[in-house]
């Protein structure tokens, strides 16, 4: 590891040069870059989860943590990784300090591999648009996680509004298992389902985007039974024409399928690790349409992969609008008390 502190970008691109010459056949063969954004408190964890994906997909990962945009002196700390601890991978961990971390893309930009694409995955609540952060513009696929926001609920749909093909969100991922036993529940049958109940907590977004998924597939409206006896969707109920009603219920790692004149079966459904999740997204590098259905489908939003696959970079200066949103209850303080 190389560690270079209170440096510069074109330091980082020369040290990350010296390093891949220095590991040789470790460095070679990147199939990607995968551009991470991430606080500072949950950078191990996203290194871990890249180990993981890498072994599947080389790549180099570039880590990016903003940290205090109003500093007034910009300052940029790095750590270079090739192989080691990160497995199949090259890693640039940056620290940005001030205003730079409103351009990081700056540093970003040179450290990208030549002629292989780009997924931007920001591990943390995502943002309300995703054109506001370059890093997400100069992306081929944007992986985010509705489930770490304060309402995923509300996320999710903040996500069919700021949708664009090649956009994707890991609660979609999570529900891959579901949708692949519930899809193998009809290769013996035709029978068309005409009524569909999925189990879920109130603010499960996997709950939400299987009722999307099956409202989409099927051609019906699916109901959302809330629970709270479980923290995440615990079953999918499915009721055909021919009078048969199927039930999906999960038990921790396993589910039990339940059929309509048949013995149940015992079937496997694991909580993959966040680096599995993360591993099946880089297996596709183009538009998701049966995720953009679903997804438009739970937020009441048509056409979502008709829209450009292009996004257009949209300045927005966070520190300036902290800076205006407290001015303005200051205001409103002061009127209130004259």
């Amino acid at each position: 590891m190389i560690g270079l502190w209170d440096t510069t970008g074109n330091e980082v691109v020369k040290a990350l040069a010296a390093e891949r010459r220095s590991a040789g056949g470790v460095a070679s063969g990147m199939a990607l870059t995968l551009i991470v954004v991430v606080d500072e408190k949950r950078v191990r964890e996203a290194e871990a989860a890249a180990t993981i994906a890498a072994a599947a997909h080389p790549c180099r990962l570039l880590v990016v943590v903003r940290a205090d945009v109003e500093r007034e002196r910009n300052r940029l700390d790095a750590e270079i990784v090739v192989g080691g601890r990160l497995g199949p991978c090259e890693a640039v961990v940056t620290r940005m300090y001030g205003r730079l971390a409103l351009h990081a893309e700056s540093v970003v930009m040179p450290l990208l591999v030549p002629d292989v694409p780009v997924v931007t995955w920001w591990h943390g609540e995502p943002p309300a648009e995703i054109a506001t952060d370059f890093l997400g513009v100069v992306a081929d696929r944007r992986i985010t996680d509705c489930a770490q926001a304060v309402d995923p609920i509300e996320a999710l749909r903040e996500r069919a509004r700021d949708y664009s093909p090649g956009d994707t969100d890991l609660a979609w991922t999570r529900i891959t298992p579901w949708r692949t036993l519930v899809a193998g529940a009809f290769d013996t049958t035709e029978a068309r389902v005409t009524e569909a109940t999925v189990v879920a907590p109130r603010r499960d977004p996997t709950a939400a985007l299987m009722q999307g998924w099956l409202a989409a597939r099927l051609g019906i409206q699916p109901q959302w039974q809330h629970t709270d006896d479980h923290p995440r969707m615990r079953q999918v109920q499915l009721r055909c024409a021919n009078g048969d009603e199927l039930t999906l219920t999960r038990d921790d790692s396993m589910a039990t399928f339940r059929r309509t004149g048949q013995d149940d079966r015992m079937l496997p459904l694991v909580r993959r690790p966040l680096g599995d999740e993360l591993a099946e997204e880089l297996r596709r590098l183009d538009a998701d349409q049966v995720y953009a259905e679903a997804l438009g489908t739970a937020a009441g939003l048509a056409g979502l992969e008709q829209r450009p696959a292009q996004r257009v970079h949209v300045w927005k200066d966070p520190a300036t609008a902290r800076r205006a949103e407290a001015g303005v209850s200051a205001h409103a303080d002061t009127s209130t008390t004259s």
